[in-house]
């Protein structure tokens, strides 16, 4: 075993995961792909403990520039060992799929994005960035629906969009600073404000987030388990990276946390209520990229690690119910639990943990989370998170099990969720109870060391009546009959503005195209018209190059030419 560590010490846990999708992209087997699907990440994890020491141990040398592949220091390491842990358990669940495609497009996907937090320099991050948008897709296009593609398409091209701007604020960067290192950006030059956005993309800013809401409930039930984990969780960490202490992150990450609760309310499908409480949880990580502060880093990166584990464990909860059921939606599901009781228990386990609930894991990173903004004098925002705590995370959390498992009885009669999921579901569970009782070996694996102990009396009783605010609150809306709507409904986002301005943007265009199209016609024809007639007049058998000129005339002008090429023959330099 130790030589097996020593073999693997500055070796990349990214390759084993890209190679290992590889592999499985050509394998026709589908047993042998499964095996790969969990060998890979278990290859990175070895690789991953076998590095102990910060440093850079990828350098490619590539003319002038300095590629650091595999930067090592303790930001990186606790993304790269969640995206780890999630593409094992990512394995596990999608164990009874039979999708070449997805497996592996879902080991690449989650290779690129373990390269990618371990990339030192833009081009590294950007080759990565791009993979994760190339490899991603498909995992949408999979479920074969119209719907899916289309949302497939529109997700592709925003993804891609970002790594456009990424390039392109790197380029930059690089042209004012004589540096491609990865490194802290601001926001105090034109570069730094591209990618700020285009980290903010990945991120889903407010205004740039539909493309969640509108893909990952058009996935697969694995595909969407597999998109929570990275591409986000990605985007905080290059905020991290590049932009912490940056005030304006507050803001928008308050924003984040907040702006879900009307569309948590009114949405009927509750894979997008997931969608909508990611985006929540995104916003507590923003807020502590703003902050600044160790304290607020860290709070970012413990928000990131154990928000993978329980946002998968509802994500897989919801793909396990679509899997025997069908469908997600609150008007069509209701008394599950008495066909998939552990389905149900373990899905109300990822809610107490989302809604942080003391002894499960969300308690010890959001407490985290409103201490730094406190310690920082920001109460507006910290008012602000503490009303979206108990607003989206527990309207969220408590409407998918309760909706699915303990509603109405729809009169299904189906079997418990496979093995593999229960398996994948179960490992999820523990992490989430684990990581919050034993809230030590978490905070050892943030990036800055700290003394801090999450359960004092104030933080458990605060917590305990966030709690009890968002319960009471769902409980009454229920009891009025006000929570859920039924049925399906076209819900307004911000991308009606997009699609309302797009669709006026290219019919403006389109009709100013057809107007400057025919007055060009009109002038080119003009213009062709007196050039035709000049060269008839020239060329033509009556024209001035067919006259008969006196030779006296041609003589004199032959003696002018002939004395110009002399004088100019003469006056030239040897």
């Amino acid at each position: 075993m130790t030589d097996l560590f020593g073999a693997l010490h500055g070796v990349n846990p990214a390759l084993f995961l890209i190679l290992g999708g590889v592999l499985a992209l050509a394998l026709p087997w589908a047993l042998a792909r499964k095996a790969v699907m969990i060998a890979a990440p278990l290859l990175g994890l070895a690789a991953w403990f076998a590095t102990r020491e910060p440093g850079v141990y990828g350098v490619i040398e590539l003319g002038p520039m300095t590629l650091e592949t595999f930067r090592y220091d303790g930001l990186s390491r606790i993304w790269a060992l969640v995206f780890l842990l999630a593409a094992f358990l990512n394995g596990i669940y999608a164990l009874h799929e039979r999708s070449r495609i997805s497996d592996g497009s879902a080991l690449i996907y989650a290779g690129a994005a373990v390269g990618a937090v371990f990339a030192g320099d833009f081009l590294t991050l950007f080759v990565y960035w791009e993979l994760t948008a190339l490899f991603s897709a498909p995992l949408i296009f999979a479920a074969g629906t119209p719907a899916s593609q289309r949302a497939g398409l529109r997700y592709l091209a925003i993804q891609v969009l970002s790594g456009v701007l990424l390039l392109g604020g790197a380029a930059v960067w690089a042209s004012q600073t004589g540096s491609w290192t990865f490194d802290a950006i601001g926001t105090d030059s034109p570069a730094g404000l591209v990618l700020l956005i285009a980290f903010g993309i990945k991120a889903a800013f407010p205004l740039l987030h539909m493309w969640m809401q509108d893909a990952y409930p058009k996935a697969t039930g694995v595909g969407a388990v597999v998109l929570s984990a990275f591409t986000t969780k990605l985007a905080v960490y290059a905020l991290a990276r590049g932009f912490a202490g940056t005030e304006i992150l507050i803001t928008i990450g308050a924003i984040m946390a907040v702006f879900p609760i009307l569309f948590v309310i009114v949405e009927n499908d509750l894979r997008r209520t997931l969608a909508y409480a990611l985006n929540n949880q995104l916003g507590f990580m923003v807020v502590g990229v703003g902050v600044g502060t160790p304290l607020g880093l860290n709070a970012a990166a413990a928000n990131a690690f154990v928000g993978v584990f329980y946002m998968a464990l509802m994500f897989m909860a919801m793909g396990a119910v679509m899997h025997r059921t069908g469908t997600a939606k609150v008007s069509e599901l209701g008394g599950l639990f008495r066909s998939m009781p552990i389905t149900g228990v373990l899905s109300i386990v990822g809610a107490l943990a989302l809604v942080g609930a003391p002894l499960f894991s969300g308690f010890v990173t959001k407490t985290l989370v409103l201490s730094a903004v406190s310690y920082h004098g920001d109460m507006l925002v910290y008012a602000v998170l503490v009303f979206a705590a108990a607003g989206v995370m527990e309207l969220s959390a408590l409407k998918v099990p309760f909706f699915a498992f303990f509603g109405k009885d729809r009169g299904y009669k189906v079997k418990e969720a496979p093995l593999n999921m229960l398996l994948a579901m179960g490992l999820a569970a523990f992490l989430c109870i684990y990581l919050g009782a034993h809230w030590q070996a978490l905070y050892g694996l943030l990036p800055f060391a700290m003394d801090y102990q999450p359960y004092t009396a104030d933080n458990v009783i605060g917590q305990v009546q966030i709690l009890l605010a968002g319960a009471f609150a769902f409980a009454l809306m229920v009891w009025l009959n006000l929570f859920p709507l039924r049925g399906d409904r076209t819900i307004l986002d911000a991308d009606w503005l997009y699609r309302r301005v797009g669709d006026g943007v290219v019919r403006w265009g389109g009709a100013m195209g057809v107007l400057l199209a025919g007055a060009s016609e009109r002038g080119l024809g003009v213009v062709i018209g007196r050039w035709t007639r000049r060269l008839f007049n020239l060329f033509s058998p009556a024209g001035s190059l067919s006259r008969i000129f006196p030779s006296g005339l041609m003589a004199i002008w032959t003696g002018v030419l002939l004395a110009a090429v002399v004088l100019v023959a003469y006056f030239s330099p040897l």
